[in-house]
């Protein structure tokens, strides 16, 4: 199974080509225009699910499934939380939940980013204990960042979604630590010198990654400030006897 994430920088009807090139199961895009204003060239691929989310129709969360995927938002979805959804995936080896993601929240200022997503896993704390979850998006944080009297940062929530046994692909495929990331996701600007990592996906114990994936800056400067992550995982289902939904 092969997830990409990519925060496109708006108008992905115009670029999706080039994540559809690297033959997804799934694509999580952030800053993806509504379903309305979405028309896809006539020799691409159809989904064959989608899913999209967000209050303004130029930018949103949109999730696209292909080769027989389906998706469904979880009933527990909370809509406070901006932009995290939580979506059941079926029509696979097996069903888990994947929660796309895209933290921007300006209305609330003390948790505006990575406070988006640490009242989110606490929210959805008992889907996280019982069920194979995968986390994927623009989570618009980075350990560099952390404020150490703020309760909610990123190393906060590292840790807690570790203690799940949830980690981040990317770092354990490449044996990197938080805030001191050899690939970035982000260029201020699109400024090769202003580089950041801040595009993750967290997978639990039940899948391992057989690929990972970060584009470079040359290929993608000229449709986003960000670059696609890229995983594809194994099925291994490890401790995972019942689905809890």
């Amino acid at each position: 199974m092969k997830i990409i994430t990519w925060n496109c920088n708006m108008a992905y009807r115009n670029k999706a080509q080039f994540i559809l090139a690297f033959q997804p199961d799934i694509v999580v895009v952030q800053e993806c225009e509504s379903p309305e204003r979405l028309k896809f060239a006539d020799d691409l691929p159809e989904p064959t699910d989608m899913i999209w989310h967000g209050e303004n129709p130029h930018k949103g969360v949109g999730v696209f499934a292909y080769n027989g995927y389906k998706l469904k938002i979880h009933r527990s979805h909370n809509p406070d939380l901006k932009t995290i959804i939580p979506i059941k995936v079926t029509g696979g080896d097996r069903d888990f939940l994947l929660f796309a993601v895209w933290a921007n929240n300006p209305q609330e200022k003390k948790f505006q980013y990575v406070g988006q997503i640490w009242k989110a896993v606490h929210h959805y704390e008992r889907l996280l204990k019982r069920n194979p979850s995968i986390w994927a998006g623009d989570f618009n944080s980075n350990a560099i960042w952390d404020k150490p009297k703020r309760e909610g940062n990123h190393t906060h929530l590292v840790k807690f979604l570790a203690d799940r046994k949830i980690h981040s692909v990317y770092h354990q495929h490449y044996k990197q630590q938080h805030g001191l990331e050899a690939h970035p996701t982000y260029f201020l600007y699109r400024h090769q010198d202003k580089p950041y990592h801040m595009d993750y996906c967290f997978a639990s114990m039940h899948f391992e990654s057989e690929h990972v994936e970060v584009g470079t800056y040359e290929d993608w400067r000229n449709h986003s400030d960000h670059k696609p992550l890229i995983v594809r995982f194994k099925y291994m289902w490890r401790h995972c006897r019942h689905f809890y939904y």
